[in-house]
């Protein structure tokens, strides 16, 4: 073979793998176009979500009703968004994370506009009806988690935990500032329209799929075999998986008594600390601040350094500690420290048991399992007031803090003492 022979096939060679190279690096620019699209759809989905939540208590006060009926507008609201979570979870492995963000924006607009027309008990319950399809972090996380790899997940839901944080910042203080001067229906109103503008975000920037080539083909197979969204076998079929049984359980048992205590933050921060609105607004914004600054600074750094069963045990250890020191608070000086340690410690919960639980499924199913990680917050929602409400009326605000430390205390014994084996599914990406 000559001399130009080889010349002409080297060059045939290098010019494949330059075009290889461009066409993954133009991959991998519109990839991080999208994560960046949906880390925006995520700050004003939580905007409008905190600027609405914020004026609810007072809309009940206004009305003349008791806290009671918070209670049970709470319950309501976290039973359909239980009942929701999974089924949307799997609507959008099925359907793609467009059309499921694209629901939940639509459900939102009509949830708030409701609300701000709100005169009676009838409307105020039936503004959270459309609430059942209300899942804009879980339609985020499968963006996020079809477009990163399984090495860079944690740090990447880690991101969005930062634009919740965001959204937090802006949402309550915004929602204090109008319900304040314009009432509680302006501000329900502005929320209603934040959320038409997600709609138009997600339909122009976020592609129909999002998952690789192989876990669409498998989604496709199983819509060929009539495989339907309210199938509740394929849903839990994800708890047989191994070891995910077992994390399911520690992420919900050690986060529902923070769960519970936050259910109730509204009320605890009008009667115990004695806020106003857009006091508890403010609060809130400190609240979206530091989780803003654990998510983006702290959480990235600490799952490059280590495992993520390590810091499952460091975040179960940390808010056992921080139960103990609810136990002791008395006012909201107090509160504003123990916020640190309590942000973090769920924060890091959070993201790595989420993190663990779609490493551990099928990239065709991570919807599923991120609707099935989302209804661990639907169901502290939907229990939180009626437990929440017993313990606060019955043994204070305390109460929360003693559960909070002796069920994490437990919990942080069992682990020291097993090892969760997990075991990570094989992804395309």
């Amino acid at each position: 073979m000559s001399s130009e022979t080889l010349a002409v096939k080297g060059e045939g060679h290098w010019n494949k793998l330059s075009v290889t190279s461009e066409s993954h690096a133009k991959e991998k620019s519109e990839k991080s176009f999208v994560i960046r699209m949906t880390y925006l759809f995520l700050v004003l989905d939580v905007t409008c979500l905190f600027m609405q939540l914020g004026i609810i208590p007072y809309l009940v006060k206004k009305m003349g009703l008791s806290l009671v009926w918070f209670g049970y507008l709470q319950t309501t609201f976290g039973i359909l968004q239980l009942i929701g979570g999974p089924v949307f979870g799997r609507f959008g492995d099925l359907f793609g994370a467009r059309t499921a963000l694209t629901i939940s924006s639509m459900s939102a607009a009509v949830c708030f506009f409701l609300l701000g027309i709100s005169s009676n008990v009838t409307l105020l319950f039936l503004s959270r009806t459309p609430s059942i399809f209300m899942h804009g972090l879980p339609g985020a996380q499968m963006v996020v988690t079809h477009l990163s790899s399984p090495a860079e997940r944690a740090d990447a839901l880690g991101k969005l935990g930062l634009c919740f944080g965001i959204g937090m910042i802006v949402g309550p203080s915004l929602g204090g500032v109008l319900s304040s001067r314009f009432g509680e229906s302006c501000t329900a109103f502005v929320a209603s329209f934040g959320s038409v503008l997600n709609v138009l975000l997600v339909t122009s920037y976020i592609p129909a799929r999002t998952k690789p080539l192989s876990a669409t083909s498998s989604d496709q197979q199983k819509m060929s075999k009539a495989s339907n969204v309210f199938n509740l076998g394929e849903i839990t079929r994800l708890l047989k998986v191994p070891c995910v049984m077992k994390i399911f359980i520690i992420k919900t048992v050690a986060g529902l008594p923070t769960g519970l205590f936050m259910v109730m933050f509204s009320v605890i921060c009008m009667n115990f600390f004695g806020l106003k609105a857009e006091h508890t607004g403010y609060l809130m914004s400190y609240f979206g601040v530091t989780q803003m600054i654990i998510q983006g600074l702290v959480i990235g750094r600490l799952t490059q350094s280590y495992s993520d069963e390590t810091l499952l045990r460091l975040s179960v250890a940390m808010i056992s500690v921080v139960g103990l020191a609810k136990v002791l608070m008395t006012s909201i000086t107090h509160f504003c420290i123990i916020v640190l340690p309590l942000m973090l410690s769920f924060s890091l919960l959070a993201v790595i048991s989420d993190s663990m639980l779609t490493k551990s499924v099928p990239a065709s199913d991570t919807g599923a399992m991120l609707g099935l990680c989302s209804s661990v917050h639907s169901l502290t929602r939907t229990v939180g007031p009626t437990i929440g409400g017993f313990l606060y009326h019955n043994y204070g605000v305390p109460s929360f803090g003693c559960l909070q430390f002796g069920v994490n205390f437990i919990l942080f014994l069992y682990l020291l003492k097993n090892k969760l084996n997990h075991r990570e599914n094989k992804q395309p990406h």
